[in-house]
Order: structure tokens, then C-alpha cells, then sequence
């Protein structure tokens, strides 16, 4: 058993509730849940636990109308989801404590998370990242109050989610509307979607990053690479898109101080699930095609406008952002695979070279470049027209550079197979429309700015991965570095980049290329 725990760092209490907001209050949680917690459930008879209880299973499990039975009699009732695994606890006819341990808590909250009733029948249990959730009657006869205490982690999730909960009563009809988790991507930002009648929206919840260790100029890597750190970025960029005619989604409310915005529903089609489903991938990747050519006839504005009286200054996509881009390969691939750091002579070269062909790109034309435009963040919307058809996201880190770079980010998607006479036929197809529409348009110097900078990306790329494993404990993306080798191949072979290729192929040879590394858990590199 875990010995007591201090004091809780953060409380909240909502009074007088009604049963409505006592399950919205459930489904919230449910939205901060993660492996290894436990929710420890107080309140005498009758006090409305099992209530909160259901509705928050119910949102775990995704699934309204699930049968939850009571664990009064069997002590425990375990349910598995896509999600996360959750075990419902009842521990009012247990006999001693130590009965935990046979029901399997400690084994389970290694993987998942817990729900008990009645945790004071066990004193001696006190989980590090416990919410203890307090529910009593409220004034009125069908109310409630709630107090939740936050220990270990659900300190600041529990401080996250009152904000929240802040931000839609301020908000109708968010305020009255079901909440259920959406599986987000690699970053730290959540999703859940909002139900209100008949009415969808996307809750975005992105707090403020801190700026991580310096790594350069005494400047942290998302200050170096651009990246967004609070919303702000993303509602200029929506709100560009828009006026552009663009498919980018409509931002209902916002709280841009704390990072929260609701945000138009594009549905569930996003690209990669459609191939699943059988829409063709030609139609699906020609509709993003149509779209970066709208795109390549826009002009970036320096600066745009916020709701707040702010604006948001676009980056560009200069020398310094490609090459810290391109150094995580250095970083985090390189030991990954050889099992020590980089030597500074290859290191050296490896920057030479790219400096070299960051200067040449230099000299390209500058447009909208969203930065991760590829198929799980393209949701197809078919009712809409041309370059609509495409709906947009997770375009907050995007800047001003290079147009190769997002339509090399299509056609060499790192999660999906792109086949290369379909990347061929889209990239004719592109340069086509443009050299038939734009005056001046160079196609060469674009062919050379789509390979160069689609094996810049797949560098970054395989860094990433690396990183995701090693630092982050996200080992899955792993799989999809053969594909990235394939893509690799396909951009060093314009002739131009034949020095590059060199470096790769002196160091990273083709028996290499096709492994997927088995890379343990560790705090390594800084980036």
C-alpha cells in the first residue's frame, strides 16, 4: 500500500448542481483521466455517487446507454475501452484493507485507472495522483455540491479542469452540453466533443507551454522551430484561412488568455480513416492538392489581427527553423540507432551540407506553408466544393515559406502510404495548374525545393519519432520509420542533393534504413 500523502495543492467545489451538471461534472473528469489514477468517491448514502459514478463510465466507455452495474455485492466491476481500462470499486462490505490486493488495484492502476466508493473502508490506500471527489446535498432537493481535492498530478489537472468548466458556463449552449474525449495527436493538446441538442462542437484545451531548456543562443527548441505555445496563433491562422475561403474551422468562443476555444466540427472523415473506409486515395490527396493551390495564390500578411486587440506576428520559415529541424536527427536518431552520440566531425557536415541547401531555398517564393498538412489532420468534407473539400487543422505552428513544403508533406505522409506514381501524378498535376495560372512560375527550382525540403521533413521526422519513444514513452510511431526511408529515397535522389545522399548513405546504410529500433525509455537529449 502507498503510505498517506500531504495535503491536497488545488480544491474546487461546485454547489448546488443539478443532476444534468452532475453528470457534466463526470463526463469533465472523465476528460482528465489517465492511467494510474485514482478518483476516490465520499459521501454518505444516497449523496448521488453512484449517479456521478454511471455517467462517468459511461463517458470512459463512450457509450450513453451502457449497462452499469453496481459493485455492491462483487466489490469490483473492471471495463475495457479504446481508451483506457477502468475499475469500479465498491468497498463498503469489504472486510480488511489489505482486500486491495486481491482484487488486483495495484496490478490494474499500472495500466489503468481506478473508481472507488467508499475509500474510507481502506485508510492505509492513498494513491499519489488521487482526486478525491466529495458529493453532499445542496440547497435545493435535487441538488448537489461537489468538492473535489487534487493530490500528485491531479493538482494541476484538477486546476485545469475548473477553468474549464469556468469556460463553458460562460459560454451557452457549451454550457449545458455533453462532453466526450476525442483521441488527440502527439502534442499536449486535448479534444473533446461537445453535444448540445442538435448541435456538435470541438472543445480545444491548450494551456501555455513553458519554454523548455536552452539549447541554442540561449533560446529554447520551440522558440528556435517557431512552434506555437499558447492558442493565439491558431485563431489568427483560422481566421486568415476563412477569409481566404479555406475550410478552416469557425471558432465559437475562445478564452485566449487560458487556451480554450470551441471550435466548428468537421466530423470524424479525416483522410487516413476514409482510405479505411474506401473513398479513393487519389480523389481524397488530389481535393488537399486543390487546396495548396488555392493557397499558393495567397499572400501571407505579416501581421494579423486578434479578438483581444493583440495580433499575432507570422513567422518565417528561414535558415535557423530548417536546420534545428533538421538537427533532431543528429539529436535523437542518430543515438537511437548507433548507440552513442553523434561525432562532431559527422555532426559538422551534416550542417555544412544543409547550410548549403537552406541557402538555396532562400531564394524560393514565400506562401502559407500550415507546416503538418497530411491526413490526420485533413477531414473530408464532400458536400462542400474545390478547394473546400479539405477541411483544415493543427495548423497553429504555421508561418511564411516555401509552398514545396506542404504539398511534400501530403504526398509523402508519414502515417499513410502514399505510392509514388500517385505522388507523381499530383505533383504534375500541380506544377501543371501553376505554370498554366502563375507567370513566372519556376517549376525546376520547385521540383528542387519539394525534394529538398521533403527529405528536410523526413529527417525531422525520423528525429521525432526517436524522441517520442525515448523521451515520451510513445513507442508506436516507431513502425512507421521504414515508410520514411522509402520517402527519404525518393527526394535524395534528385541529383542536386547528391552530397546529402552521400552523408546518408555513409551512415545510415540500407540494412539500417529498414529497422525499426528498439529504443528504450530515457531522458537523453534536451530538445
Amino acid at each position: 500500500m502507498v503510505p498517506p500523502q500531504p495535503p491536497p495543492h488545488h480544491a474546487w467545489l461546485k454547489a448546488d448542481a443539478s443532476e444534468s451538471a452532475v453528470h457534466r461534472l463526470a463526463e469533465h473528469v472523465a476528460l482528465k483521466l489517465a492511467a494510474g489514477d485514482v478518483l476516490a468517491l465520499h459521501g454518505d448514502l444516497g449523496a448521488g455517487k453512484t449517479t456521478f459514478a454511471r455517467a462517468l463510465i459511461r463517458a470512459v466507455l463512450a457509450d450513453a446507454d451502457a449497462e452499469i452495474p453496481s459493485p455492491t455485492f462483487s466489490l469490483v466491476q473492471t471495463y475495457t475501452s479504446v481508451r483506457l481500462d477502468l475499475m469500479h470499486l465498491d468497498l463498503y462490505r469489504i472486510g480488511h484493507e489489505d482486500e486491495l490486493l486481491e482484487l488486483g488495484l495495484d496490478d490494474h492502476l499500472a495500466v489503468g485507472a481506478a473508481l472507488i466508493e467508499w475509500p474510507e473502508r481502506a485508510p492505509g490506500f492513498r494513491a499519489p495522483n488521487r482526486l478525491d471527489i466529495h458529493i453532499s446535498q445542496g440547497t435545493g432537493a435535487d441538488e448537489r455540491t461537489a468538492r473535489f481535492e487534487g493530490h500528485g498530478t491531479w493538482a494541476a489537472r484538477l486546476g485545469r479542469l475548473a477553468a474549464m468548466s469556468d469556460f463553458l458556463d460562460a459560454n451557452p449552449p457549451w454550457d449545458a452540453a455533453r462532453a466526450l474525449h476525442l483521441q488527440g495527436d502527439a502534442s499536449t493538446r486535448a479534444y473533446a466533443r461537445l453535444s448540445s441538442d442538435e448541435r456538435t462542437a470541438i472543445l480545444m484545451d491548450q494551456p501555455r507551454q513553458p519554454d523548455g531548456p536552452p539549447i541554442r543562443d540561449r533560446k529554447p527548441y520551440s522558440r528556435i522551430a517557431q512552434l506555437a505555445e499558447d492558442v493565439r496563433p491558431f485563431v489568427a491562422v483560422a481566421s486568415a484561412l476563412r477569409e481566404a475561403g479555406l475550410s478552416a474551422p469557425e471558432i465559437y468562443a475562445a478564452d485566449l488568455d487560458r487556451g480554450f476555444l470551441v471550435l466548428e466540427d468537421f466530423g470524424d472523415r479525416v483522410f487516413g480513416r476514409e482510405m479505411v473506409s474506401g473513398t479513393s486515395q487519389a480523389e481524397l490527396w488530389r481535393a488537399g492538392v486543390d487546396t495548396l493551390l488555392t493557397m499558393s495564390t495567397l499572400t501571407v500578411p505579416n501581421a494579423i489581427p486578434l479578438p483581444d486587440g493583440s495580433v499575432h506576428i507570422v513567422p518565417v520559415q528561414d535558415h535557423e527553423v530548417l536546420g534545428i529541424e533538421a538537427d533532431l536527427l543528429a539529436q535523437w536518431y542518430w543515438p537511437a540507432i548507433h548507440g552513442t552520440p553523434i561525432p562532431e566531425c559527422a555532426h559538422d557536415e551534416f550542417t555544412r551540407l544543409w547550410d548549403d541547401v537552406f541557402a538555396r531555398l532562400a531564394a524560393e517564393p514565400k506562401g502559407w506553408v500550415l507546416r503538418d498538412y497530411h491526413s490526420p489532420n485533413l477531414v473530408w468534407l464532400p458536400d462542400r466544393d474545390g478547394a473546400r473539400r479539405a477541411g483544415l487543422l493543427d495548423f497553429q505552428d504555421a508561418l511564411s515559406g516555401s509552398l514545396a513544403y506542404d504539398l511534400v508533406s501530403l504526398l509523402e505522409d508519414a502515417r499513410v502510404d502514399v505510392p509514388a506514381p500517385l505522388a507523381d501524378t499530383l505533383l504534375a498535376y500541380y506544377l501543371d495548374v501553376r505554370r498554366a495560372t502563375q507567370p513566372g512560375f519556376d517549376a525546376d527550382a520547385f521540383r528542387f525545393a519539394y525534394a529538398a525540403l521533403g527529405v528536410q521533413r523526413n529527417t525531422k521526422i525520423l528525429g521525432i519519432f526517436a524522441r517520442l519513444a525515448m523521451r515520451d514513452g510513445k513507442p508506436s510511431y516507431l513502425r512507421h520509420i521504414p515508410r520514411l526511408w522509402g520517402y527519404l529515397a525518393r527526394g535524395l535522389a534528385h541529383p542536386d542533393l547528391a552530397p546529402v545522399r552521400g552523408w546518408f548513405d555513409r551512415h545510415f546504410p540500407e540494412a539500417v534504413r529498414q529497422a525499426v529500433p528498439d529504443l528504450p525509455h530515457s531522458k537523453s537529449p534536451s530538445q
